[in-house]
């Protein structure tokens, strides 16, 4: 194992019990009911994020490659050979053995088919002027599209918002319109681990020492922010986002995250605005999340209580209300609808490494997934790509219950590939973005549809 690799699992906790990391075996943990066939539709790519349909009625397909490119997949399934968007000169210098920058999200204008507008997530160089130590500045961005509908004006860029990251991980990475028409962006916590290291400010629970997750005054790590890009230069602040009058950063929406990397809408309109966040020591979580809530990071982890300093063991107690001295005194820690053990968890089977959100099924080629979130884990390994196909059906008073889709046109009924991302089409079909790499390189990126099963 390289030294980079050694490194960053143990910030991650994922070294400190032995054995776990090398299984490369399912657990078992949730039952396996239903079945999909994966339909490859593209593939060469590096490290595929994401995946996002143009709302211009031209079927097109954009297909986020960390790397710093955008590609188009046409109705028919071709596979453009120019990028849409080349990005890479404005990124940061991506490691091989893992990374978590790079281009991370992309956002259409609802109204793209008439203005041309779109936005990007991507992780810059540290930016002048930057606190001395830190990493990254993580870059919202707005361009334009060119004359030629399948190429962007690379000269056309707008700077919406950048935030200095102190470390290279938890850089969130989703940016998506919601049915409100305003712009909602995710970003982590900073990174390292436990959200008390270097830029991780002090908050209102001193037992942890720490941090940007329940930190709303200082900066705006740890949070799910909401702006609108058509109410001000370069942005306006929606009228009801939760600080806006008293003390609190305007551009929050949520608060309370470690790292959440990828979060939808329902298309549907009923189960709202879904984020997975990824756990630390024990457990991994989706939020269902509303305006204003705070979903306890780094006080809890999952619907347990945390601790920081020994982040594998259970503390008995912990506040369920924000403490005083916080601008949001008295609220609620807001649990997760869905919880599950990741593999370094000692007291339950673990499912996997590491949540990625997913999205609710709206399609018609696999009914029984309709109205159920599908979603995944990234590998139970970093040693062998094995992510686990997932789908949760919701309940109003409890967890959602998880299971395990299983793979009918897989020689062992799983995916086989680290699980980088999903996207969805507007026809609400699902597509999974894979890799067999740990990090950003090769060519064994793959988008796949979930398609009914069969030959």
């Amino acid at each position: 194992m390289n030294r980079f690799r050694k490194t960053f699992l143990i910030m991650l906790g994922i070294l400190l019990v032995p054995g776990l990391v090398a299984s490369a075996a399912p657990s078992g943990a949730v039952p396996k009911t239903i079945e999909v066939s994966l339909e490859l539709v593209a593939d060469g790519f590096v490290s595929p994020v994401t995946l996002v349909e143009s709302p211009d009625e031209t079927g097109r397909l954009f297909i986020v490659d960390q790397i710093g490119l955008i590609h188009i997949l046409t109705s028919d399934g071709t596979l453009l050979p120019d990028p849409f968007l080349d990005l890479r000169s404005k990124i940061v210098t991506l490691q091989s053995g893992f990374d978590e920058r790079g281009l991370l999200g992309l956002a259409f204008h609802p109204n793209y088919a008439e203005n041309g507008r779109f936005f990007v997530y991507y992780s810059a160089p540290l930016r002048a002027g930057a606190p001395a130590g830190f990493n990254c500045t993580a870059t919202w961005s707005e361009f334009q599209v060119s004359e030629d509908p399948n190429l962007a004006d690379p000269g056309s860029e707008s700077i919406l918002l950048q935030v200095d990251k102190p470390q290279f991980n938890h850089n969130g990475g989703s940016i998506a319109f919601g049915p409100d028409g305003y712009l909602y962006l995710s970003i982590g916590d900073g990174g390292g681990a436990n959200d008390t290291s270097l830029g991780h400010v002090e908050d209102w629970y001193a037992d942890n020492g720490g941090g940007n997750g329940q930190d709303v005054t200082q900066n705006l790590l740890g949070n799910i922010l909401r702006i609108d890009v058509d109410g001000g230069t370069p942005y306006g602040i929606p009228a009801d986002n939760p600080f806006i009058g008293r003390d609190g950063l305007d551009e929050i929406y949520a608060y309370g995250f470690r790292n959440p990397y990828r979060f939808s809408f329902d298309s549907g309109g009923e189960l709202g605005l879904l984020v997975g966040d990824a756990g630390q020591g024990l457990w991994e979580e989706v939020d269902q999340v509303v305006l204003g809530g705070n979903y306890g990071w780094n006080i809890k982890e999952g619907t347990h209580c945390f601790d920081a300093e020994d982040n594998l063991s259970i503390p008995a107690s912990c506040p369920d209300t924000v403490g005083a001295g916080h601008p949001d005194e008295g609220a609620m820690l807001i649990d997760p609808v869905i919880e599950y053990a990741n593999q370094r968890n000692p007291f339950e089977d673990g499912i996997g490494t590491v949540v990625v959100g997913g999205f609710v099924y709206r399609g018609r080629d696999v009914p029984q997934l309709f109205g159920r979130y599908v979603f995944a884990d990234w590998s139970t390994s970093f040693v062998v790509p094995d992510g686990t196909l997932l789908l949760a059906k919701p309940r109003k008073n409890d967890l959602w219950k998880i299971e395990e889709i299983g793979v009918f046109n897989s020689d062992n009924g799983r995916i086989n590939h680290f699980i980088l991302g999903f996207g969805q089409d507007l026809s609400g079909e699902i597509y999974v973005v894979t890799s067999d790499m740990t990090g950003p390189t090769g060519s064994t990126g793959k988008v796949y549809k979930i398609s009914k099963p069969g030959p």
